[in-house]
């Protein structure tokens, strides 16, 4: 445990931020198990919605620095081929 003053509120603020990036890295990969699950369902309308949730997910995640923007890039283009490849 810290002693001093400012570390002691390191660690506060550490643990704060550590709680939003699981909360928005958790949501990230759930949108994108929906617009998979949804894409083995067969359902166009409702993988195309899904989608969309997923993509704006993944670019404010990439935008806050949680992941690296190729990563971004690489998951929205497997999700869109896979969306635009069902039957």
């Amino acid at each position: 445990m810290p002693n001093i003053k400012s570390a002691k509120k390191r660690v506060k603020s550490s643990a704060k931020k550590c709680e939003a990036n699981t909360v928005i890295t958790s949501s990230v990969k759930n949108s994108i198990k929906r617009v998979e699950k949804e894409v083995k369902a067969g359902n166009k309308e409702a993988a195309s919605e899904k989608l969309n949730i997923a993509i704006k997910r993944i670019d404010k995640a990439a935008k806050s620095g949680l992941i690296h923007k190729n990563t971004a890039a690489r998951q929205k283009s497997r999700l869109t081929k896979m969306k635009n490849n069902m039957e």
